[in-house]
């Protein structure tokens, strides 16, 4: 029996309930997926925010993700020990280090972003593309309840 049809009716039917059902399937699906190649969920996202910021300085970098300063350190210490980051002084302010992606990096976000892709592609597999595009546009309504709603249309994909 599964973990959804053991909890009661009542918790069964909550939209909070089912939306953290389906984070926690989606998260063991992208944490198995990246494992294959020896990477973790947060080393994935810092990666991807230094891809997107970078070079970008270390606070800055744990500011946008939401990372205390402490667990920021030891997921970049890991990241430059196994060659995917470069940390150098900062050429607008000397006292800080600019984060950068190496070309290893690089090559290990391109792997990570096809493996996080495929385990979406399963969560998400029971959907056609329409309901896909549909449920997207529902979490970030849910997400962020203040952004006005934007229509999509499903045939443009």
């Amino acid at each position: 029996m599964s973990e959804t049809t053991r909890a009661p009716a009542r918790i069964r039917s909550l939209p909070s309930w089912l939306l953290g059902r389906a984070a926690a399937r989606g998260h063991r699906l992208v944490a198995e997926a990246l494992a294959q190649v020896g990477m973790r969920m947060m080393h994935h996202a810092v990666l991807s925010a230094v891809a997107e910021l970078g070079p970008v300085s270390q606070a800055e970098l744990g500011r946008s993700l939401s990372i205390d300063p402490k667990d920021m350190v030891a997921i970049l210490n890991d990241l430059q020990n196994d060659g995917l980051v470069t940390r150098a002084p900062d050429a607008k302010d000397r006292r800080k280090n600019a984060i950068a992606l190496s070309p290893s990096g690089k090559r290990r976000l391109i792997q990570t972003e096809r493996l996080g892709r495929e385990a979406n592609d399963e969560l998400t597999a029971a959907l056609t593309p329409a309901e896909r595009t549909q449920l997207m546009g529902l979490l970030v309504r849910i997400v962020q309840p203040e952004e006005p709603c934007v229509e999509t249309d499903p045939s443009s994909e």
